[in-house]
C-alpha cells in the first residue's frame, strides 16, 4: 500500500488498518483476528511517537540493542504497548529479549530455542514465540528450512518452549500468496494457529490467505534511511 506523503501519522494508520478490515471481510475473517504490528526500525521515539498518539500499540523491531535504546522510555510513557522481535536472534541476547520483548518471531534452530527456555526458567515469563520457516529457500535469509520444521516443532515442544505459529518472509519481487498458502498448510499440518506474515506491499494478500500478525513498515512510517 503506498504511503501518502501528505497524510498525518492517525490518516496512516487509519487507512492500514481499513485495508486490513477489508481482505479480512472478503476471506469471511473479523478484523479483529489480524494484529497489526507497526515496524518500526531504525525509526526513532520522535516518529514513533505519533503512532502511539493515534492509538498504535503493537510495534515490531529487528535489533535487541536499537529496541534496547528507545522502548523502555517509550513503555514506560505507554505500559499497555506490545513489543515486537521480528529479526534475526543471536543465542546471546537471548535474555534481553526475553527482558524486552512479548513475542519473539524469528525462533529458528534448537540452539536459540534452548537459549531462550533457559532465559524464560530465570525470568519466569515467556514471550510469544513463532518460528521463522525460510518459505522461498533462500540462501541469504533467515529460517529453518521447511523440511527440518517438524524436527525443530518437536524439539521445541520437548523443552517446554510454547510455539504459537509460524513466520515468514517470502521472495522479493514474486506473487507472495503461493508462499502464504505454504505457510498456511505447514501451520495447519502441525497444529498451530498463528501465522505472521504479510507486510507494506502483500499484507493484503496474507490477510486473506490466514495471517494472524501483519508487520507494516513503510505504510505507516514511510520509506527508512
Amino acid at each position: 500500500m503506498p504511503l501518502i506523503e501528505t497524510s498525518t501519522p492517525s490518516a496512516q494508520l487509519a487507512a492500514v488498518r481499513t485495508s486490513i478490515a477489508k481482505a479480512a471481510a472478503l476471506a469471511g475473517r473479523p478484523a479483529e483476528a489480524v494484529e497489526l504490528i507497526a515496524i518500526s526500525k531504525t525509526h526513532d521515539a520522535a516518529a514513533i511517537q505519533p503512532l502511539i498518539d493515534a492509538g498504535q500499540r503493537v510495534f515490531g523491531e529487528n535489533r535487541v540493542q536499537e529496541a534496547e535504546g528507545k522502548w523502555p522510555a517509550l513503555k514506560e510513557a505507554a505500559p499497555d504497548i506490545a513489543l515486537h522481535l521480528v529479526g534475526q536472534l543471536q543465542s546471546n541476547k537471548a535474555a534481553q529479549a526475553v527482558a524486552l520483548f512479548d513475542a519473539i518471531h524469528s525462533v529458528d534452530r534448537e540452539s536459540l530455542a534452548d537459549a531462550l527456555i533457559r532465559a524464560i526458567d530465570r525470568a519466569g515469563a515467556a514471550p510469544t514465540c513463532f518460528v521463522q520457516v525460510n518459505i522461498g529457500e533462500e540462501e541469504q535469509k533467515g529460517g529453518c528450512a521447511i523440511d527440518t520444521l517438524p524436527v525443530l516443532l518437536g524439539h521445541c515442544r520437548t523443552i517446554g518452549l510454547p510455539i504459537a505459529g509460524l513466520m515468514c518472509v517470502p521472495p522479493l519481487q514474486v506473487e507472495a500468496a503461493p508462499y502464504f498458502a505454504l505457510l498456511a498448510k505447514l501451520a495447519r499440518d502441525h497444529g498451530l494457529s498463528g501465522l505472521s506474515m504479510g507486510m507494506s506491499g502483500d499484507y493484503e494478500t496474507a490477510v486473506m490467505l490466514g495471517a494472524t500478525h501483519v508487520r507494516v513498515g513503510t505504510a505507516l512510517f514511510g520509506g527508512r534511511s
